[in-house]
Parts: structure tokens; C-alpha cells; sequence
């Protein structure tokens, strides 16, 4: 008898790739939402599990259904959530089904305020060039993945990425606290999410009950470099095998290549960043626990892409080179704006970011931005004021925003055309441009804007 699941607010990303491995798992997949964008709505279209109408629906719950995901978007008193109640149906939030999934299975839990994505993707990458299945979800579409989560019977290793926002509007836990991990990493620790930790003190206790939720015989794999995170972990059970790591030994090229130096020569990357080295050397060090050597880890990551939105190449020419990245954070913005400058030592750069985030738009979190955008030489800042309104935020200005950077040449735009013509209008010649945000500059098409700043600039040029 094929399992019948459904799943309330079926379109988020994380929900509709949960729902795509169940279909391909050969389960029966229903599900609704109050709005699906694209690519759920392609790729749920693709795989005939698309809702045939927008909206809640509580005549679609019935005992007929096995189990109910609850997606984070459902509010707590959406109608097919109070039938499945009335109903007594099993309901699971995202993270508590996909540790039933993978119960059985060694858990790989990625966390961190930054890198989750891209360690998850490296370690993916290693372990599909050395044949070694495993189930996983990660956060962002991989090139050579077909989708975002993959769960089957027979993969004894499951790479899970750890987000530590909540789990679901009954369940004010955090994601990666379900998990129970074998083996964990965690990046760093950086403020963030400041409308459910608001203060940092209660955003850092989360990562220490995450380590007290490893098993009793895993491993705690973290970066050194982070100095809280380096103390929590010293002050952690003396069972656990705590591995940590740091920025692994490098070179850049005059042609903007970078080379983890190893006891087994040199090997060229396609990412670049100390941060990506750091990543890299994390990775490295859970391969190395599910039984891959280093030097069979450093052949496979040689021909690691990236992941998708993290310091993507959008276009280049001979003078330019226009890349985006995800990072909004304090952080995320001191990592990436620093590589950049630092791989292309004879460019200058363009760097504009947009301030979209709950915590990035709040007056009170705004002066962790301090110092962020100090690495660009020429920094510029986004935001708009219906956005604030919109979170229901107290409205910032322009000097707010001066201010909390610390930065006097700083640029800040509320209009996102004036901010299309400023970018528009630089002469790019030795300049190398960085768009960073976790939206789109209202609604930018960064790959067609990224074609037009380039063509802009030859005219430029030949005039």
C-alpha cells in the first residue's frame, strides 16, 4: 500500500523538493498553498503534484491521509491544519520528517550563521565523484543535482543542511535541533534572525544545545577561527571527538586562480575566498569521517563550481567581471567583498547590497552592519521603504544607514531604478562589479542588467 502524504503550503523551497523526493520515493503527494511561485510551480508542474487551485482547502484533509507535512509559511490556525488536528492525523513539520526518513541513517548536520550551503554542496560534490550514494537536502539547486532533497531506502548517509530558524508555526524549535546529528560542523556564529533571537546571547544558545543533541559517540567538526564558537566548543562533553579547522594553506595567480597547497602538490580551484577555504577544509574534514582520504577528497573539489547565488560568475569580459552573491549579513558582506578584492588585487571594485531581511531592516540589529562594506571601493546600499513598512519595521533613512555602516562614502539608494542608472553609468575599465542580496533588488534581472553593464561599457571604451 503506497504511504499517502500532504503537505500544507506545498510551494516553499525547501517544502516543494521535500515533496518532489517523496513522488520519486513513490509515495502519494498532495499538498496546497495560498501562492506558488516559480520554479515550484515548474517543478511541481513537471512532476504532476502542481495544486489545481491557489488556496486552503480543509475537505482535503481526511483520514485517508498517512502523514501531514506542515510547511512554515501555514499559519497556526489554517483551516486543513485544524482538520488534521480534529482528525488526529500524524503531522510533521519539515525537519521532524526528515529525520524520520533518516533515523536509520548516519546524519551529516551542516551548521552555521554562513557557509551552510556551500559546505553541503562540497560534500555532496566529493561524495557523488568518489560513487558513494547518500540520501541529503541542501538549501540552493546544485549543478549536477536534479533536485534539492533526495531520500531513498537504500543510502546509509544522509547530508543534512541545518538551518537554525523555526520549525514550523506549532513548533517554536529550532530546524537543526530535530536532527540529532552523527556528525556535525558548524561554521561560525554571526547574529542573525533578530525577530526570534533578539539578543545574541539567546542566538548563540541555540548552537550549544545543537552540540549537546549530537550523538554520544559522533563528532563536533568546527571552525577555529570563530572565537565564541572555538570557547563553547572546549566547554562541551569530553566524549564528544571534537575536529577543528581553519583556512586551508593557499596561492593566487596573476590570473586570478586560486591553489590549496597540500603534502601532495598543488591543486587549482574554481571557487576562490578565504572563506571558500575554510569551507573547503570543513568538507573536508566530514569526508575524512565517512572514510575519504584527503588526497582522494582534494581530487574530487578541484572541480567543485560553487553553489548556485554564492560568489556566481553572472558575466564577464576582459576588463570586467560582474559576479552575485546571497550575503546580506554583517558577515556574509565582510567575507565576500574581501575575496573579491583580494583575488583581483589590479581591479577595483563595485560592490551594492541590498538590505532585505527582517534583521538586516531593523533599527536595532543596523549598527552590526559596522565596517561591513569597508573592503569595495566603491560601496553602495539598497533598500526600500516599502519593504520596512511591509515587515512592519520602524522606518530607517539614508543617515540611518550612513551611519550604521561607518562608512562617509557610502552610497545609499531607496529607488531601485536610480540605483540600476548609478551602476549603469560607472565606466567599468578595471573594475569588477559584486551584487549581493537575498532578493532582487526589487525585481532586477541580474543576469540581463549584467549583459547591458557590459555592453554599456565597450560603447563607453570605443567612444
Amino acid at each position: 500500500m503506497k504511504r499517502r502524504v500532504h503537505f500544507i503550503a506545498i510551494g516553499g523551497s525547501a517544502m516543494h523538493n521535500l515533496a518532489i523526493a517523496l513522488q520519486k520515493k513513490d509515495y502519494i503527494v498532495t499538498g496546497s498553498d495560498d501562492e506558488i511561485f516559480e520554479p515550484a510551480r515548474g517543478n511541481l508542474l513537471k512532476y504532476g503534484i502542481l495544486p489545481e487551485s491557489i488556496g486552503w482547502d480543509a475537505n482535503k484533509i481526511n483520514t485517508d491521509i498517512d502523514e501531514i507535512i506542515l510547511g512554515m509559511h501555514a499559519r497556526a490556525d489554517n483551516p486543513e491544519l485544524l482538520k488534521a488536528q480534529e482528525l488526529g492525523l500524524k503531522i510533521y513539520s519539515y525537519p521532524e520528517y526528515l529525520y524520520e526518513q533518516s533515523k536509520d541513517k548516519v546524519r551529516v548536520v551542516i551548521g552555521g550563521s554562513h557557509g551552510k550551503t556551500t559546505i553541503t554542496a562540497m560534500i555532496l560534490h566529493v561524495l557523488a565523484a568518489r560513487k558513494i550514494d547518500c540520501d541529503y537536502m541542501v538549501g540552493a539547486k546544485l549543478e549536477g543535482f536534479e533536485v534539492m532533497v533526495k531520500l531513498t531506502k537504500e543510502a546509509k548517509i544522509m547530508i543534512i543542511e541545518g538551518d537554525e530558524y523555526l520549525t514550523s508555526p506549532i513548533d517554536r524549535r529550532p530546524k537543526f535541533h530535530l536532527y540529532m546529528p552523527n556528525i556535525a560542523l558548524i561554521s561560525g556564529i554571526a547574529w542573525d534572525h533578530i525577530n526570534v533571537f533578539p539578543t545574541f546571547e539567546i542566538y548563540v544558545e541555540q548552537f550549544q544545545k545543537f552540540i549537546e543533541l549530537i550523538d554520544k559517540n559522533g563528532s563536533l567538526i568546527y571552525c577555529e577561527n570563530d572565537s565564541i564558537l572555538k570557547d563553547i566548543a572546549k566547554k562541551t562533553s569530553p566524549e564528544l571527538h571534537k575536529i577543528p579547522y581553519d583556512i586551508l594553506p593557499y596561492s593566487i595567480d596573476d590570473k586570478g586562480t586560486t591553489s590549496i597547497k597540500t603534502t601532495f602538490g598543488d591543486y587549482k580551484l574554481k571557487v576562490f575566498g578565504e572563506h571558500n577555504l575554510s569551507n573547503i577544509n570543513g568538507a573536508k574534514q566530514v569526508c575524512n569521517q565517512l572514510g575519504i582520504s584527503d588526497k582522494d577528497f582534494f581530487e574530487a573539489i578541484i572541480s567543485f563550481p560553487g553553489a548556485s547565488n554564492r560568489l556566481e560568475l553572472v558575466e564577464e569580459n576582459n576588463e570586467t567581471k560582474i559576479f552575485k552573491d546571497f550575503a546580506h549579513s554583517p558577515s556574509k558582506l565582510k567575507a565576500t567583498t574581501k575575496a573579491v578584492k583580494q583575488q583581483f588585487k589590479n581591479h577595483k571594485l563595485v560592490a551594492a547590497m541590498e538590505l532585505h531581511t527582517f534583521s538586516s531592516l531593523n533599527s536595532e540589529f543596523l549598527n552590526q552592519y559596522a565596517g561591513a562594506m569597508d573592503s569595495p571601493d566603491i560601496a553602495l546600499v539598497y533598500y526600500n521603504p516599502h519593504t520596512i513598512e511591509h515587515k512592519m519595521l520602524k522606518a530607517i533613512s539614508k543617515e540611518d544607514v550612513k551611519n550604521a555602516f561607518k562608512r562617509d562614502d557610502l552610497l545609499v539608494f531607496t529607488d531601485s531604478v536610480e540605483l540600476k542608472t548609478y551602476l549603469l553609468n560607472i565606466d567599468y575599465s578595471d573594475k569588477n562589479l559584486l551584487l549581493m542580496s537575498s532578493g532582487n533588488f526589487d525585481g532586477i534581472n541580474l543576469k540581463e542588467f549584467a549583459e547591458n553593464i557590459l555592453k554599456n561599457n565597450i560603447n563607453t571604451i570605443n567612444q
